[in-house]
């Protein structure tokens, strides 16, 4: 193979790959099953290199350069730009839809926020790795993250379904948090906690079902807690010690909000970045507080 021929064969295998990347990133929803996906990746490969043998069977040698060097050309208008967009949603920033009230009053159903998925540290695409941290998580943040094992359905498990939860960040690390008759305390202290909102009147206790409270925090570090009653854990909960490299996440509507109170502590790899503004509907474009 000549010189030309192989720069030819390197621009399509390099057109092929970003193709497949992105179709990696953007294609189906964020229920979309990995088979799915890597189905997709093998069909564009395939596809591409069926077509780029018909080309090379139809055409001369010069009429392929032609439209390699034509491709080129559109490339810097077209795959540049397409390849900034999957850059800048990768590392920068992410937009973000809200899919269901537990963090009302904050956000509503159907707002959309932009996600600074750079203030908690670079995250290398398709993994939980990161390359380093810029800032950690402040109590009171609001932060996306991917929804942890616990929180899903045995039947989204078995699928390898991934989903993104947002919540806002009540215990760092080492914080022993309680719950007692829907009022929230950080380290034995009443939290100064201006965006919970406990919406129903009703109070229910917790249940004395644990032996000792060691095996109430180890039950709950394992998300056992998602196979109780609801009104077990809500409004009477704790206390437990947060893990190190872990938080402990809430909703702003407490009564409405399945949270680290039910699946356990979130992992800090999970994180994705923090909320920072909501931009529609327009009359609700706010700074996320």
């Amino acid at each position: 193979m000549n010189k030309n021929k192989l720069l030819n064969l390197l621009f399509w295998v390099l057109v092929l790959c970003a193709v497949s990347v992105i179709g990696w990133k953007f294609f189906g929803s964020q229920e979309q099953q990995m088979e799915t996906k890597i189905l997709f990746v093998f069909t564009t490969f395939l596809l591409g290199a069926v077509l780029f043998r018909w080309i090379q069977k139809k055409s001369d040698d010069q009429r392929l350069e032609r439209w390699t060097s034509e491709a080129i050309e559109w490339s810097d208008t077209g795959v540049s730009a397409v390849l900034l967009a999957f850059f800048i949603m990768s590392f920068i920033v992410q937009a973000f839809k809200i899919p269901s009230g537990s963090m009302q009053p904050t956000l509503q159903i159907g707002d959309h926020l932009f996600v600074n998925k750079f203030i908690y540290g670079t995250q290398l695409p398709f993994t939980l790795k990161k390359l380093w941290t810029l800032k950690p998580v402040q109590r009171y943040d609001v932060v996306v993250f991917l929804c942890p094992p616990t929180a899903l359905s045995e039947e989204d498990r078995r699928l390898d379904i991934k989903k993104d939860f947002i919540k806002r960040a009540i215990g760092l690390a080492g914080d022993t948090i309680e719950i007692r008759n829907k009022v929230l305390y950080i380290n034995g202290e009443k939290a100064n906690d201006p965006n919970g909102s406990f919406m129903h009147p009703l109070v229910y206790p917790r249940p004395q079902i644990w032996n000792s409270q060691e095996d109430y925090q180890k039950s709950w570090q394992k998300g056992e807690f998602v196979y109780l009653p609801i009104e077990a854990v809500r409004d009477n909960f704790g206390p437990v010690r947060v893990p190190e490299h872990h938080y402990f996440v809430m909703g702003d509507n407490r009564d409405g909000s399945f949270d680290s109170r039910f699946w356990g502590p979130l992992p800090e790899q999970y994180l994705k970045g923090r909320a920072s503004m909501v931009y529609w509907p327009f009359n609700r474009f706010k700074v996320i507080r």
